[in-house]
């Protein structure tokens, strides 16, 4: 579903300022009667373009602050290493973003951690104890400048 109409993104703008939204107020502000609105949305669901409804925490305020980013090199880019590598990070709840590379690194991970000290322990007992690793390098971000989930329509 990829031939969006005016009214589909208006929706889905909607829809990434608040996700829980009722359909009666969605479909006011989208200009559609409520039957048409929530059938759309459904539509939306099932073709995927919506993949599911979250809740964005504040990171602080549940104890994991401090965001770095993590550039991972591999002892070898083979299918099996890289495999068991990316099977390795799905279990790492810490690891909130994993992006395969093409440059420098092999990967970018996103990880976040209560402060300095407790990354630097989940470093030395979970990352680098993976054993397809054999590098990393940490970015530590000195300023959050921009941060959404909401994507452009």
């Amino acid at each position: 579903m990829q031939n969006l109409d005016e009214i589909d993104r208006r929706i889905l703008r909607t829809l990434q300022e608040d996700g829980r939204i009722q359909n009666v107020e969605l479909a006011e502000k989208v200009g559609l009667s409520p039957s048409p609105c929530l059938r759309r949305v459904r539509l939306l669901e099932e073709a995927g373009v919506i993949e599911r409804y979250v809740a964005l925490l504040n990171a602080s305020k549940i104890g994991v602050g401090l965001t770095v980013f993590v550039r991972v090199w591999l002892k070898s880019q083979d299918a099996k290493t890289v495999d068991k590598f990316t099977a390795e990070i799905q279990r790492i709840p810490e690891i909130v973003e994993c992006h395969l590379m093409a440059g420098d690194s092999d990967f970018l991970l996103r990880v976040v951690s209560a402060d300095l000290d407790a990354y630097r322990r989940f470093q030395a007992e979970h990352l680098t104890r993976i054993d397809s690793v054999q590098s990393v390098k940490t970015e530590i971000p000195m300023q959050k400048v921009k941060q959404t989930s909401r994507l452009p329509l």
